[in-house]
């Protein structure tokens, strides 16, 4: 319970209709869960436009509402604000609400293309294991030091996320590492939040349906470090074409982080030096690990406690986390759904095969094969489906296309996308045993094991984590690393 001019304080009002002398019992951006003396906040999204639903939440008992339309009617005893834009008016408001939790502990986004779930997790383990209090907000799981929450979004809407930090704050976290989306940033779902510092990891093709353009994408990656107060921290990886370009407007203080020497205009630089162990496989990985020892030392950490509790960190759930069938042949699953994650993973299985394959497969196809299965998800950036198909027909011996989440479309439309980017040669080539399509996935990996023999590699990508299928608006049960250590048990 708060009063309606506390919680409106930070927000400047187009206009006022009504009392601002009135208490409020929550806030809410969904009319379905308004109960007696909430206020609403109604928000233009993709789907529905809350302003349609304004009337339906104060027959609920909503007692103001705060709009950017123009209303027809204003009903007696509701408190009307009219604000320039909701989306980032109610991170305001519930920040407020919720008693400003991003400034009761040290809030640190982390934003790229890729890279985002790993480098939150794996620094919430680390502060754990160093017995501090932590949060976690991301993709795959939120956690409030080790209880796990149930995520829906990468980053959540402004009242989940306010709320949420605020169980934070209670329960004694002094950190919270939180993914910060692309889509969060452009619609201000992390507008009133006060962060201690921010990382970027890399820019690459990615939801170009929802940004048009890579220089869009860039731009909004770019806001979120503009908007960081001087108090903060900038982190940016210099090995990314974007490295820079994102920290040009901060006033957080610079810094980056290379696998490779680079010069830089300004900033410490952190230079991998090859002596931070880790159990994490990969180049892009190295990228990784260089952005949490960076992250940990900006935070206080020393130098040498950071490196040490490095090498004991475990992989995040769905990154490329291997086992090995009874017969040899090894299983990566794997989140990869970008091209550029899927080429870094495919390069890295690639540099774990035995030196001398390359001599060997000239005299035999047979030898330590990398068999990819993958599709592309529905209602997403559909330009990047024929890229991924033509990086994983080159870094594959065996290509297997298959579903991933096609939500509302097709697969074999999805399929068809996918083929495109395929060599021309290429269509048709199953009777080569180079490239097959099979629209069930779970029939997809089985095919994979039934073609795999010792010393060979499977890499499931695209789902990593989930463990579900969402096929027309159903989301089904279905565990990539369930089904190939199923098919992995009856390999003799």
């Amino acid at each position: 319970m708060k009063n309606l001019i506390e919680i409106v304080a930070d927000i400047k009002p187009l206009e006022v209709k009504g009392s601002l002398d009135t208490v409020i019992s929550g806030v809410y951006i969904s009319s379905n869960l308004i109960v007696e003396g909430g206020l609403f906040i109604a928000i233009v999204g993709e789907k529905a436009d809350g302003h349609n639903f304004i009337n339906e939440a104060i027959e609920k008992g909503a007692r103001a509402i705060v709009y950017e339309k123009d209303l027809i009617e204003c009903k007696d005893g509701v408190t009307y604000i009219k604000v320039t834009d909701t989306h980032e008016a109610s991170g305001y408001i519930a920040s407020a609400f919720y008693n400003y939790p991003s400034k009761k502990l040290k809030l640190v986004g982390v934003t790229g293309t890729n890279g985002k779930t790993t480098i939150a997790t794996l620094l919430h383990q680390l502060f754990r294991n160093l017995g501090f209090k932590s949060g976690m907000m991301g993709t795959v799981v939120n956690k409030i030091n080790d209880i796990e929450v149930e995520a829906t979004l990468t980053t959540p809407d402004p009242i989940t996320l306010n709320q949420t930090l605020a169980t934070m704050a209670d329960a004694g976290c002094e950190y919270c590492f939180m993914e910060v989306s692309s889509r969060a940033i452009s619609i201000k779902r992390i507008a009133g939040s006060q962060f201690a510092g921010g990382i970027f990891t890399n820019l690459t093709h990615d939801h170009l349906d929802f940004h048009n353009t890579m220089e869009e994408y860039a731009k909004v990656k770019q806001e979120f470090f503009t908007n960081l107060p001087s108090s903060c921290f900038a982190l940016s990886n210099l090995d990314s074409e974007y490295g820079e370009y994102m920290l040009e407007s901060t006033k957080a203080k610079k810094y980056f982080y290379s696998r490779e020497a680079h010069s830089t205009s300004s900033g410490q630089h952190f230079q991998f030096t090859g002596n931070v162990e880790t159990k994490l496989i990969g180049d892009f990985n190295q990228s990784n690990v260089l952005a949490i020892l960076g992250t940990a030392v900006l935070l206080g950490i020393d130098d040498k406690v950071a490196r040490e509790e490095i090498k004991k960190l475990d992989p995040a759930p769905g990154r490329f986390v291997s086992f090995t069938s009874p017969t040899g042949v090894t299983g990566i699953v794997d989140y990869a759904h970008t091209p550029d994650a899927l080429e870094n993973v495919l390069k890295t299985i690639q540099n774990l095969r035995p030196a001398d394959v390359g001599r060997l497969q000239e005299q035999t196809s047979d030898v330590c094969k990398i068999i990819t299965v993958v599709g592309c998800g529905g209602d997403r950036d559909k330009a990047k489906r024929p890229i991924m198909a033509k990086i994983a027909y080159d870094l594959s011996d065996i290509l297997i296309m298959t579903s991933d989440n096609p939500r509302t479309e097709k697969v074999e439309d999805i399929l068809n996308d996918m083929q495109k980017g395929l060599p021309d040669l290429a269509q048709g080539l199953s009777l080569r045993q180079k490239v097959y399509v099979i629209s069930d996935r779970h029939l997809a990996i089985q095919k994979a094991c039934e073609l795999a023999k010792s010393g060979d590699y499977i890499l499931l990508a695209g789902k990593g984590h989930e463990n579900y299928q969402e096929v027309n608006g159903a989301k089904t049960h279905f565990d990539d690393m369930e089904e190939l250590k199923n098919c992995f048990k009856k390999m003799v």
